[in-house]
């Protein structure tokens, strides 16, 4: 019988005692263990395993009634040695992920914030069974446990929480941190920055910083975040982004361990497709796989490739970045989108407040979220250079989709009304011309004359046919007579008009020039039946459009079929 592939699971315990398929990632223990630092940051891109690894961190170190070693025997930390054997269940541990904190207020947030920290409070609520806190200290941690504490109390909650277990166990706490910036990023986007930095700094000021109940902090988040000196005066804090060699290997799949999985859900002929889609990231100098699609993917692999990651969060912080961006940045997008590499200076410190203003802010950020990869790096005059490309199909697709909808904000909708209007009511020559001007405009910082100008095309006009979807069905790409056809747009009430596209790039090499490219598309929708699906769907009114490009130069021939008016064939220019 096969495992359970662990889609959304996070608890390190459950995974295990459950028999789900787990990776091995369990030397991260013992390389968190022999660390001479006190506390260590690992930023990493959301989805990329974070969670699961400190919650294994967490049942590894933590002291309870239950012992908890059999999560760990045939793990490899349990051949790593003795040493790291007698380290197991040996230390209490605070436990907080910030990870669902997304909230569009901050009285929200901070309420969700205070519940958390309440419930860590109450899970530990055995402090108050026994005398080893003085009277006012149980004062004070009922309050925070009851949620009726004052905010400074929740500020400096984490560290009173160590001082008592090390009180009550006679040793130092171990602070595990998950997804710390979550909060702020939210901050950022619902415009409370300033409340969330200022209680996070103070948070993790206290639990962090001259804490002499602290064994060992980890936090994990996807930014190491600048502003306002969050992480002030942390003289023991390591940090290790993706850029860094150390921990490289423990958060996202390597190759071996993708074709492993693959293998034991007996799909491994499908990995050069896999890795066109979900590799691509690099690592320090280990190149990974990003692990939520592929968990994803193995569990519907007969659905194709389809993305996975992208569609797990709204990355509205990535759409604000890119549509209020300037020129420079849309101009590099073009690049990216056509597969160039762009060469940038990169910052692990990431300042929310200039992302905005300095170029290279976007360019980090987009890196350390997992929407750019490294390609290489060099410091020159003691900046850090590095080439960046897009890590594969999956993140394209987001590109295009947020393009998309940069250029459908930038299109007046009474021209956008009437072109549509236009279209439906087989009035091409006006849908023409307001189309060509949209080029004109829309495409002014995109490639269109790249080997990928029909995607774009493509795209653009899917984005613009999705309005109709009150009285239309929008397909792509779909099989209808002997091919695929490129866009079809088939109508709800069957005596409307069905429309039917096919895009052609101008092949200089065949000596085509637009009425030929144009007309070589028309032709292919005849000759591949096209219109079949339509016609199997009762509609007798059809519009075959062919569309030929080359730059942001367009040609637009159609042929109207069982129409009264379908006597000639037209073209606009």
């Amino acid at each position: 019988m096969k495992k359970k592939l662990p889609i959304g699971l996070s608890d390190f315990k459950r995974m295990i005692e459950e028999d789900y398929y787990y990776v091995d990632k369990s030397l991260f223990i013992k390389d968190i263990l022999d660390s001479g630092s006190t506390v260590i940051l690992l930023p990493r891109p959301r989805r990329f395993g974070k969670t699961l690894n400190l919650s294994m961190l967490r049942y590894f170190y933590e002291k309870t009634k239950v012992n908890k070693s059999y999560l760990f025997k045939n793990l490899n930390i349990w051949k790593a040695g003795e040493l790291y054997k007698n380290k197991q269940g040996k230390y209490p541990v605070i436990f907080l992920t910030f990870k669902d904190i997304k909230n569009d207020k901050w009285e929200i947030a901070l309420n969700k914030i205070k519940i958390l920290i309440g419930d860590e409070y109450l899970r530990h609520k055995y402090l108050l069974e026994q005398d080893i806190l003085e009277e006012r200290e149980k004062d004070i941690y009922r309050q925070i446990m009851n949620l009726n504490a004052d905010s400074s109390f929740y500020e400096d909650s984490i560290r009173i929480l160590s001082n008592y277990l090390e009180k009550y166990h006679g040793e130092k706490a171990v602070i595990l941190i998950d997804e710390y910036d979550a909060p702020i990023q939210s901050g950022y986007v619902y415009k409370y920055y300033n409340e969330v930095i200022n209680f996070m700094r103070n948070l993790l000021s206290g639990a962090f910083k001259d804490n002499s109940s602290l064994e060992k902090g980890v936090l994990t988040g996807i930014l190491r975040i600048a502003k306002e000196s969050i992480f002030s005066g942390l003289n023991n804090l390591e940090v290790c982004t993706l850029l860094r060699e150390k921990y490289s290997t423990y958060f996202g799949l390597l190759e071996n361990e993708v074709e492993e999985m693959l293998k034991f859900y007996g799909i491994e002929c499908e990995m050069d497709d896999v890795r066109d889609w979900y590799n691509g990231y690099l690592f320090g100098e280990d190149t990974v796989y990003n692990p939520w699609s592929i968990v994803n993917y193995t569990d519907s692999w007969r659905d194709g490739l389809r993305p996975h990651w992208v569609n797990t969060s709204s990355n509205e912080i990535v759409r604000q970045i890119i549509t209020r961006s300037g020129k420079e940045v849309k101009e590099d997008l073009e690049k990216l989108i056509t597969g160039q590499c762009i060469t940038k200076i990169v910052d692990d410190n990431i300042i929310f407040g200039e992302i905005e203003k300095d170029s290279n802010s976007i360019w980090s950020f987009l890196l350390f979220s997992g929407y750019l990869k490294l390609i290489s790096k060099e410091i020159k005059n003691k900046r850090l250079y590095c080439d960046l490309e897009i890590p594969n199909a999956e993140v394209e697709y987001l590109y295009e989709k947020i393009i998309m909808e940069w250029f459908d904000r930038s299109i007046y909708n009474d021209k956008l009304n009437m072109m549509l209007k236009s279209l439906t009511a087989g009035d091409i020559k006006t849908f023409g011309k307001i189309f060509r001007e949209f080029v004109v405009k829309t495409f002014s910082y995109f490639d269109t004359g790249g080997s990928e100008s029909e995607k774009v095309y493509h795209a653009f006009v899917l984005g613009l046919l999705v309005h109709l979807n009150e009285n239309y069905e929008i397909k792509s790409n779909r099989e209808s007579g002997y091919g695929r056809y490129d866009v079809m747009v088939i109508p709800k009430d069957t005596s409307k008009t069905g429309i039917v596209f096919e895009f052609k790039k101008v092949d200089k090499y065949e000596n085509e020039d637009l009425a030929k490219a144009a007309q070589a598309a028309l032709g292919q929708i005849e000759e591949k039946n096209y219109r079949q699906e339509l016609l199997h769907r009762g509609i007798r009114n059809i519009i075959e459009i062919g569309i030929a490009f080359e730059g942001k130069d367009v040609l637009i021939k159609e042929v109207y079929i069982n129409t009264p008016s379908a006597k000639s064939s037209n073209s606009l220019e």
